[in-house]
């Protein structure tokens, strides 16, 4: 089931997200998400009118939201969006529907199109964008630091 976030998700959700930005490269962030600051940040969202999906079945499998990509009225429809899966979910569609429901909204908002940061160590996020109809549109060399090395991003965009 993909349902709003609550704040009665916050735990559950930061326990899903920090392993992501502990021990690996889905994140170029290092600095853990405790449920007060998720709390703040789904009140947030809220004000924006900016979705925070959760995915659940019998326990938390992933959630995706977007936000303003860039600042300035010039960058207003165009998004950056998150979406973060744990291990239960990959392979069984969930990702490709909270993706679907990510993108519903952003068209009914008037969004014209969805950026896609991914890390050039995360190959399987690549794929993933890729497969739901992302494109690469700009490699950034280096601009991530994270266990002692420098990673390239890999800006991905779908146009709505």
């Amino acid at each position: 089931m993909i349902r709003p976030a609550t704040a009665a998700d916050c735990v559950a959700i930061a326990a899903l997200w920090n392993p992501m930005i502990r021990d690996t490269l889905v994140t170029f962030t290092t600095e853990e998400r405790s449920a007060e600051v998720l709390e703040a940040l789904l009140a947030q969202k809220a004000a924006l009118d900016h979705p925070f999906l959760v995915a659940e079945d019998g326990g938390l499998l992933g959630f995706a939201t977007y936000g303003a990509f860039r600042s300035g009225p010039g960058y207003a429809r165009t998004m950056e969006h998150t979406i973060i899966l744990g291990p239960r979910a990959r392979g069984r569609g969930v990702g490709r529907a909270l993706m679907q429901r990510i993108e519903d909204h952003a068209r009914q908002a008037g969004i014209h199109s969805l950026i896609a940061g991914v890390s050039g160590g995360n190959p399987g996020g690549r794929a993933f964008h890729a497969a739901v109809g992302f494109r690469e549109v700009a490699v950034l060399p280096e601009v991530g630091f994270k266990f002692g090395r420098w990673w390239d991003l890999v800006l991905m965009q779908k146009m709505l």
